[in-house]
């Protein structure tokens, strides 16, 4: 027999060696070790609920079966004691029930579980596996990730890759995954083009788009309107009208208005403007 002090306050147990020794290889190397004849040991930094339980496990091979979520600290307690005195069996055992927990619950760990997991267990840990993967399927599932899950993925980085890496391991089917490369739609939702515009030019682009609309339907007129004018231009030979516009009189009034445009042509043209320019001056017309 061996004894065990657990906890604070020193609780003592009393459990058979060769049983311990067998189940846990820390136990082995402390009992066992070539040369120690220790028949006892302290366990200070432990909880004496899930040693306890653990002992229960140790004779019987059963753990107790959660009834509410509260009931999981003392089994991730129990579980992080199971890798510390490195049992396999019982680091299985603890995994299924919690698994099975959430299963037939149809919840997903929160927050604070998986924080404190992730602070107790290194990379590798079966019940961290276990935990990020449920986290994976309730990001792509779910609508939206929680306010406070957002907070914690920008904090713990590590965090946010294991969940990508989660996912990536699923290998799911090309086909099943949307492609924003084919579908860009959503994206272009996302681009608000009238709020770079100007006031005056978003409401000038909304005039635009009522008078495309209303485009073909002036369309549909306007062949019947060009036939119409092509059949009287067929019809029509000498009209009388021609006679009342002499063609000198209208080449004289022509001439007229190219001279009086050149002249305020040469009264609107640039100065030359100086050399010496200032950051304020550029562009301006003098």
């Amino acid at each position: 027999m061996v004894d065990i002090y657990v906890g604070p306050e020193n609780t003592h147990w009393t459990l058979h060696e060769k049983l311990l020794c067998y189940h846990s290889p820390f136990f082995r190397n402390i009992f066992y070790k070539k040369g120690s004849n220790t028949k006892s040991f302290g366990l200070p930094e432990d909880e004496d609920a899930p040693f306890k339980t653990f002992v229960g496990w140790l004779y019987s091979s059963s753990l107790p079966v959660p009834r509410e979520e509260s009931d999981l600290t003392m089994l991730f307690d129990l579980y992080l004691m199971a890798e510390k005195f490195q049992i396999s069996s019982l680091i299985a055992d603890v995994l299924q029930v919690v698994r099975e927990w959430y299963k037939f619950s149809d919840t997903y760990p929160g927050l604070r579980r998986v924080q404190y997991v992730y602070a107790n267990t290194e990379d590798g840990s079966p019940m961290r596996h276990m935990l990020v993967h449920s986290v994976a399927r309730m990001v792509v599932l779910e609508q939206g990730i929680p306010a406070h899950w957002d907070k914690a993925l920008k904090k713990n980085g590590q965090l946010a890759v294991d969940i990508l890496k989660a996912i990536q391991n699923w290998r799911l089917e090309p086909e099943i995954i949307p492609d924003s490369r084919d579908d860009p739609a959503e994206a272009e939702e996302l681009i608000d083009v009238e709020a770079e515009l100007p006031e005056g030019e978003a409401e000038g682009a909304e005039q635009e788009q009522e008078q495309e609309q209303e485009g073909p339907q002036q369309d549909e007129a306007a062949p019947q309107a060009e036939n119409e004018e092509d059949s009287a231009d067929d019809t029509v030979v000498d009209s009388p009208m021609q006679a009342q516009h002499p063609v000198g009189k209208n080449l004289k009034s022509a001439g007229q208005k190219g001279q009086d445009l050149s002249k305020n042509f040469k009264e609107m043209s640039l100065k030359v403007v100086p050399n010496g320019l200032t950051n304020g001056d550029y562009g301006t017309l003098h």
